[in-house]
């Protein structure tokens, strides 16, 4: 949610605009009920700079921030805010994961820009080849992309050693696409390769918070602005609206690429059924 990106992108606001947010961290709910001046009374900070805060998040101004924090906080669960405990029963971490989950998606589907979504299918649908970068977690999301994507005709691969993706980006020209994939979007590495992409000509579709170093690179930003606080285990949540990201993409450019070739989907899924049903037969 809203209130994850403000503690994602702490240390890249300047030191008026970090009380701000301060001050919207300690207490959110007070924030949505407050106008600007009190506000900024709260974070000893002038009005304008309450107003450039918001804009650094990616908002038109002091409005548009607060409705998105209103609609955040309601669109949060109980027991959302609750760390999994030492002490807990089954019953608790059912609760507790699933509705970190659900809430994940469900601020996925209020703050997902569609208009970034329909330019990154653009991208992908005359792309001669398709790369997908991605460190950690987030290469194990290229890994599943590449998994759903080698089935729409157009050849793809993942990537995950810095080293090599680094290599392959040197490599691509124009008519190539790189979709680039990080939950904190401030890896060296990944930065990198995504410039020795744009260098080459090729199209690079990030999915990363906003305003973040692997954000500037993009040719299309699909922000994912509700990763990362202090609790380790929020990531876990993070990571299911990246792959949902990838089914909205992967669904998208099937759907794009018209009836035809969704048969030859359908016939390669029944081939591997039929695959299936071999192997299991050879096994019994």
């Amino acid at each position: 949610m809203l209130l994850d990106s403000i503690r994602t992108q702490l240390d890249s606001l300047s030191k008026s605009e970090r009380k701000v947010a301060q001050a919207v961290l300690d207490q959110p709910a007070q924030t949505v009920n407050q106008n600007i001046t009190a506000l900024a009374k709260s974070a000893q900070v002038s009005e304008p700079t309450v107003v450039r805060f918001c804009r650094t998040l990616g908002y038109d101004g002091w409005h548009e921030f607060k409705l998105k924090l209103a609609q955040g906080l309601a669109l949060a669960l109980p027991g959302l805010n609750e760390q999994p405990a030492q002490d807990d029963l089954a019953a608790d971490l059912v609760n507790k994961i699933c509705s970190r989950s659900i809430n994940t998606l469900l601020d996925l589907r209020n703050n997902l820009d569609p208009e970034a979504i329909q330019k990154a299918l653009d991208i992908l649908s005359k792309a001669n080849k398709i790369e997908f970068y991605g460190q950690g977690t987030s290469g194990i999301v290229a890994s599943d992309a590449q998994h759903k994507f080698f089935r729409s005709g157009v050849p793809t691969v993942a990537y995950a050693d810095p080293a090599i993706h680094s290599i392959a980006a040197a490599l691509l020209r124009t008519g190539d696409a790189v979709v680039a994939i990080s939950q904190r979007g401030n890896s060296p590495p990944l930065v990198r390769s995504a410039k020795l992409a744009r260098r080459g000509g090729a199209d690079v579709i990030v999915m990363a918070p906003s305003g973040t170093p692997l954000a500037e690179e993009a040719t299309v930003l699909i922000p994912i602005d509700l990763i990362f606080n202090t609790d380790p285990y929020t990531p876990i949540s993070a990571r299911l609206a990246y792959l949902v990201v990838i089914d909205v993409l992967a669904v998208g450019l099937a759907l794009k690429r018209g009836p035809e070739f969704r048969k030859k989907m359908q016939n390669a899924q029944k081939a591997l059924q039929e695959f299936d049903l071999q192997f299991d037969s050879f096994i019994g």
